[in-house]
């Protein structure tokens, strides 16, 4: 998957997963501050959600091992992680991955994603993931995408909804998340479903 290979650093727009009012790509070295910056800046807001952080986990050297092992997962063809960008500015707003890819008799993959505290709740999130469902029935040619989404967690809950992925079930002490053994809701959505509606105003 040519296009997601991390490569030289360049100002043009090949490469671009694009969506409306937004579009992704995967990190350069030259992201790192700003990524570093809006995580840093979202501590408090992400933590819940997610793995608990290493200690180093917004230093440039955790960040140059993070592109090394993500450019290994792009070529291997096992995950594609991307950052999000608002297209109008190009400012970095949050994260998303296409990952834990299963070829073969299944063509399926799971799907996570993160905003930064300031973005949220501005509708990019529904629009990159709208954007990233279409990549991955088309150039990806996946049959299904799979995400899960702690109860507790709204916002993530109508992001889903909102898209169209439906509620398949109920999944116990599925992930470690913040240092404890969360339940999960998990949902999918298949190549055969009908297209996720537009967004509305503001979504």
């Amino acid at each position: 998957m040519a296009l997601f290979r991390l490569g030289p650093s360049r100002d043009d727009d090949s490469g671009l997963v694009r969506g409306d009012g937004v579009f992704m790509r995967a990190a350069e070295m030259r992201d790192f501050e700003a990524w570093a910056a809006l995580r840093e800046r979202s501590r408090a807001f992400l933590t819940p959600w997610e793995p608990t952080w290493a200690e180093d986990e917004l230093t440039r050297p955790a960040f140059r091992r993070r592109l090394r092992r993500q450019a290994e997962e792009m070529e291997r063809d096992e995950a594609y992680p991307l950052l999000i960008f608002r297209a109008q500015d190009r400012a970095l707003v949050g994260g998303l991955t296409i990952g834990q890819v299963r070829r073969g008799v299944a063509q399926t993959a799971a799907i996570g994603y993160w905003m930064g505290q300031e973005h949220a709740g501005k509708g990019y999130m529904s629009r990159a993931l709208r954007a990233a469902l279409a990549h991955c029935f088309g150039p990806l040619r996946l049959h299904r995408v799979e995400a899960a989404c702690v109860p507790e967690n709204l916002a993530s809950l109508r992001v889903l909804e909102r898209c169209g992925f439906q509620r398949e079930g109920y999944a116990r002490a599925y992930l470690r998340i913040d240092g404890a053994w969360r339940d999960h809701l998990l949902f999918a959505f298949l190549d055969s479903d009908p297209p996720p509606p537009p967004p509305g105003l503001g979504r």
